[in-house]
């Protein structure tokens, strides 16, 4: 069983950045693939990042390349989401995720959620 809080969303003019963090409690925290997503209004969740047990593979969806970047600290239990160049398309809530395995886009692979933060990025 895995637990997940997110945290460090808010409200930032667009071009900014905001690093969000995914806090996760249990057993074997290193051992689960983490994978943020993001759900805006009236849209589906989509894939946004995802990053492997050790950190050595890193996964975006085309529309963050280069201004996103996914990291963990195992010994922190903590994966984090920096996110620069920020535009008012990245407006959403914003979710950690964990499974087991391998790195996937669908969020019904995944088994482990947390509550969200939201992001706001004005123009």
């Amino acid at each position: 069983q895995v637990q997940l809080v997110e945290s460090g969303g808010g409200l930032v003019q667009a071009g900014g950045s905001l690093r969000l963090s995914c806090a996760a409690s249990g057993r074997s925290f290193s051992n689960y693939i983490i994978g943020w997503f993001r759900q805006a209004p009236g849209k589906e969740r989509e894939f946004v990042a995802g990053i492997t047990w050790g950190g050595s593979r890193t996964y975006y969806t085309d529309s963050v390349k280069g201004r996103f970047t996914i990291s963990r600290d195992n010994a922190k239990n903590t994966v984090y989401l920096q996110m620069n160049s920020l535009k008012p398309e990245d407006t959403a809530v914003y979710y950690c995720a964990a499974r087991r395995g391998i790195v996937t886009m669908s969020s019904p692979d995944y088994d482990y959620w947390g509550q969200g933060t939201q992001v706001t990025v004005s123009s």
